[in-house]
């Protein structure tokens, strides 16, 4: 949000009083040394009484491994002065376009005519595109003050060329590589002038409104936000206050109808007096809370496929503690997946039925359906499979492979040993990572140096709401899927006392994945799809969350469809057919076949308790 001087040009006083206040704050040293003094002031005594709680703060995330960024850099820096030639090279380009920005800027602020710009040497306009819809320099002044430009695109050609400067690193294997361009673009997204007081022009200009407020509040924010953390940094990026689960959020009517120690089933109240014969089980990810696919009416996918006509039960976890240590894949199936097909089935009296498998939900989803056929020949008791966004082959499973190898993998079970689960707090600071200027830098701005409150987001509460993940389980799942893809090769896996080959079974599949996802790259998806026997696959827009809870009223993002999956990944978009907006009718079509014909809609006895159950609110905090 910009301040009320940018917001509208009805009000000219309040502009003539925010412009003098700027002057007024900025061009008198004796006004603007006062300022500062009445910010040490008033922030001092906070900062005193936080250290006499805490050890000094760890403001930087645990994720990063920075003994490993020096050991990686260092072997490629050492590589790089061994070929004098090529860093010559690259060093050439970079500077000439400093040359050219320089020119370009001198130009602009000494107010050229239109002639003389015109003759000039351009800044490189193909870096200038690539961040043409960049969302960290929406404010005007990044366009409109020759300084800030001049700042704006400075940065622009220094991450570029730090991005880039790892593309030929033949002196690093493929995955030290991938490893060091991560930790480069993290260092560039650090290094933006936005995440500076003193190079933000919307800070600088709320400082000089305020007299300084902004940032005593923001230092109060983040001392209060490090107290959360009990000493580390753990951002506020929503006002938890403002939601309670079962009433703001997972508010849809039902009855947890079976509880065992590793989930609770919900079965949903019909909201038609029809339902579909076939009932529909959907299975979360038990990396975070279900409520995801249940958030608000408006937004709920359980609430629209309830409308549709069917039969919803879901299944929510247990955010795991020390006893379910040894937890792994199997457990997961045997004490999660089938004990809820089971009871699904006895409510019913149904002997098939849809199941959806959201992200790892849906890996679990394909474990069992390659055990099921593997211990009995068929996979009857599922009639049709849905894979939201769900990995099943792991070579191509982008930036999370940064954090996953056979060494990291020894330091995270010595780590686990003890606790017995996975930390959520360790899982999210790194899906955090992966998005570090939405989800880390954007918060450090409006909380801490604009002095605002984070906005109340139903979304970002879920995100700060994720969940621990058994010790077994979590090594299992790094080791035999990320590190070493067995999952998709047959035979190499064993489940339940059988051996897993995914390309045996006949289930109708439909994968729902979604173009700009990196925590499930859709290629990687896509690939995996392409094993399986008998697989629907539809590309949505947006990323995890927002491509798959995109309601159809929103009218957003649109989605491809193919149904030729014998060609790559990238011939398959090209030639693949886009149609505007959400892809939940085209879902609706396709599983309408499996669905079966309508009947009385199925009665909800009264359960252990009303939905959302008991599960869903325990948070890790408490665990």
């Amino acid at each position: 949000m910009q301040d009320g001087s940018k917001q509208s040009g009805n009000d000219s006083s309040e502009d003539s009083r925010k412009d003098s206040a700027a002057d007024h704050s900025f061009t008198d040293p004796q006004k603007f040394m006062a300022m500062w003094q009445n910010i040490l002031q008033e922030t001092a005594p906070l900062y005193s009484d936080f250290m006499t709680q805490f050890q000094p703060p760890e403001l930087l995330s645990s994720a990063i491994d920075l003994e490993d960024f020096s050991s990686i850099f260092s072997t490629f820096w050492s590589g790089l002065m061994q070929d004098p030639e090529r860093f010559y090279e690259m060093q050439q380009q970079y500077w000439q376009d400093w040359t050219k920005l320089c020119q370009e800027s001198t130009q602009q602020f000494f107010n050229l005519s239109g002639e003389a710009k015109a003759s000039q040497s351009k800044f490189n306009e193909d870096i200038l595109n690539q961040h043409k819809d960049d969302r960290r320099f929406r404010d005007p002044a990044w366009q409109e003050s020759v300084l800030f430009d001049f700042i704006k695109k400075s940065y622009f050609l220094t991450a570029d060329w730090l991005v880039h400067l790892t593309d030929n690193a033949d002196q690093l294997d493929d995955k030290m590589k991938m490893r060091l361009q991560f930790y480069m673009r993290q260092y560039a997204d650090a290094i933006a002038p936005n995440n500076f007081p003193m190079t933000n022009p919307e800070v600088i200009r709320k400082t000089a409104e305020t007299g300084g407020e902004n940032l005593i509040q923001g230092f109060k924010n983040l001392i209060k936000d490090l107290k959360r953390g009990h000493g580390r940094l753990k951002i506020a990026t929503t006002d938890e206050d403002d939601f309670k689960i079962g009433k703001d959020i997972a508010s849809t009517e039902g009855q947890v109808v079976f509880k065992n120690e590793l989930f609770e089933l919900i079965h949903y109240t019909p909201t038609t007096a029809q339902q579909f014969e076939t009932p529909l089980l959907i299975a979360p990810p038990f990396i975070n809370k279900f409520y995801i696919l249940d958030l608000k009416a408006e937004n709920s996918l359980v609430k629209w496929a309830l409308d549709q006509g069917h039969a919803v039960f879901l299944i929510s976890w247990v955010n795991p503690d020390k006893s379910l240590a040894e937890y792994k894949f199997d457990d997961y199936m045997k004490r999660g997946l089938l004990p809820a097909l089971d009871e699904v089935e006895a409510i019913t009296g149904q002997k098939q039925t849809n199941v959806i498998g959201y992200c790892i939900g849906g890996t679990l989803l394909t474990i069992t359906l390659s055990w099921l056929k593997a211990k009995y020949g068929n996979t009857d008791r599922i009639k049709s499979a849905t894979f939201f966004t769900t990995l099943i082959n792991f070579q191509d499973s982008g930036d999370l492979n940064v954090f996953i190898d056979e060494e990291t993998l020894g330091d995270t079970t010595d780590q686990m040993n003890e606790q017995g689960f996975l930390s959520a707090e360790a899982l999210h600071q790194t899906f955090a990572l992966l998005r570090a200027n939405d989800m880390i830098w954007s918060f450090v701005i409006n909380n801490y140096m604009l002095g605002k409150e984070p906005f109340p987001f139903d979304l970002l509460y879920w995100n700060d709401d994720p969940t621990n993940i058994p010790a077994a389980l979590h090594r299992q799942y790094l080791k035999h899927m990320y590190v070493q893809n067995q999952l998709c090769q047959k035979n190499k896996m064993t489940i339940g006392g059988q051996k897993i080959d995914i390309t045996s079974f006949d289930t109708p599949c439909h994968f729902i994945s979604a173009k700009d996802d990196h925590i499930a790259p859709w290629i990687a998806t896509y690939n995996g799809a392409k094993q399986l026997q008998h697989a629907t696959f539809t590309l949505s827009g947006s990323g995890h969350i927002a491509g798959i809870i995109n309601p159809p009223h929103k009218k957003k993002y649109g989605y491809w469809r193919n149904d030729n999956l014998e060609s790559s990944a990238e011939e398959w978009i090209v030639n693949s057919e886009h149609h505007a907006g959400s892809w939940w009718p085209r879902w609706q079509e396709w599983i309408a076949p499996f669905a079966g014909k309508k009947r009385a809609a199925y009665k909800v006895k009264k359960g252990l308790e009303k939905a959302p159950g008991s599960y869903v609110k325990l948070r890790y905090e408490d665990v």
